[in-house]
């Protein structure tokens, strides 16, 4: 098994509880982790057996580009999405990260981290 990670992505994206997120909007960044078995890939030397970084980074886009009120769901969202389109996938862990969020002070970032 082999750990593929795909980090630092951003988005600029509208989740949040409040009304003002889901209109001004804010920076996300999320990185990902995927364990797949990469066995094949690492002799055929061919991208159809391997996971496929481009058509993950389309699928996250797309999933972020959909409001949410929680990352929870947006999270869960873009899990259960890389479980279904890449089944080569056994185990993936994803950590998002809300930069500059407004709770009344100064902070980099809130983050949430789920796997499956």
């Amino acid at each position: 098994m082999s750990v593929i990670s795909i980090e630092g992505m951003e988005f600029f994206a509208y989740h949040g509880c409040f009304k003002e997120e889901q209109v001004i909007g804010t920076k996300f960044r999320i990185d990902l982790f995927l364990e797949a078995d990469t066995a094949v890939a690492e002799k055929s030397d061919q991208l159809q057996d391997t996971v496929n970084y481009q058509a993950i980074y389309r699928l996250v886009k797309k999933e972020m580009e959909t409001t949410s009120k929680l990352l929870e769901h947006v999270g869960r969202r873009i899990l259960d999405s890389i479980k279904h389109e890449f089944p080569m996938v056994a185990h993936a862990r994803i950590k998002i990260r809300k930069l500059n969020p407004p709770l009344g002070g100064k902070m980099d970032f809130v983050s949430l981290e789920l796997s499956f």
